[in-house]
């Protein structure tokens, strides 16, 4: 069987549990944090989470258990089968990744977690989060779904990795990053409506609310 190392407070952690109930696959996960010691590392190269361990062996980074996840368990299809349309949804969650949740990332720690971030830091990622919202702006189509009228892992990884910029964003600065991209929030609540994501949103919550906890008790 299929296991899932991670957990859910994680975003990346959960775009590959999406695919995995999307897909209907069988999986186990196990918690994990990720860790710079020798025994995770043999799992993870980096020491991050997600990390998919299948029969075969460890691997991990998200983008790289989704394609795996594709090739084994084809059906339901999260690609299209069409190579340039395939390479355009691959496009679409890069953007996503490298230019919206990059750039909002720096934030989190302030934004989220009762940090600071450096006023430096914070003058550096407003433009970046906005150049990358409008890259992504120029390549989702809305129509319904990112790509299309298909569900595909662009929708999956948007739908998870956008509303965590925006929160963080608005944290931060007191603005809403989606102001000008109404197309956005509907978008989001669609893909909500998926089971996959009932599940994914539930148990995020209910991990947060753990750490959250655990953070103010001090423990």
């Amino acid at each position: 069987m299929i296991k899932l190392h991670g957990f859910s407070v994680s975003n990346y952690y959960n775009v590959v549990k999406a695919a995995l109930l999307e897909k209907g696959v069988e999986f186990e996960e196990v918690l994990a944090h990720g860790s710079q010691d020798a025994e995770y590392l043999a799992k993870s190269p980096m020491g991050k989470v997600p990390c998919l361990q299948t029969e075969e062996g460890f691997f991990g980074e998200s983008q790289v258990a989704l394609d795996y996840l594709e090739e084994v368990y084809p059906r339901p299809a999260l690609y299209p089968a069409a190579p340039f349309q395939r390479a355009k949804v691959r496009e679409l969650m890069r953007v996503i990744e490298l230019y919206v949740e990059l750039p909002a990332r720096r934030l989190y720690p302030e934004a989220f977690f009762g940090g600071k971030v450096a006023d430096a830091t914070k003058e550096e990622v407003k433009p970046a989060l906005h150049k990358g919202l409008e890259a992504f702006l120029r390549l989702a189509r809305f129509d319904p779904y990112l790509a299309g009228g298909t569900f595909t892992n662009a929708d999956i990884v948007g739908a998870i990795h956008l509303p965590l910029a925006r929160d963080a964003y608005r944290t931060i600065y007191g603005e809403d990053l989606w102001a000008d991209a109404p197309q956005i929030k509907p978008f989001i609540g669609k893909v909500r409506e998926r089971e996959s994501f009932g599940r994914v949103m539930a148990d995020y919550k209910a991990g947060l609310e753990a750490f959250l906890k655990k953070a103010k008790s001090g423990a």
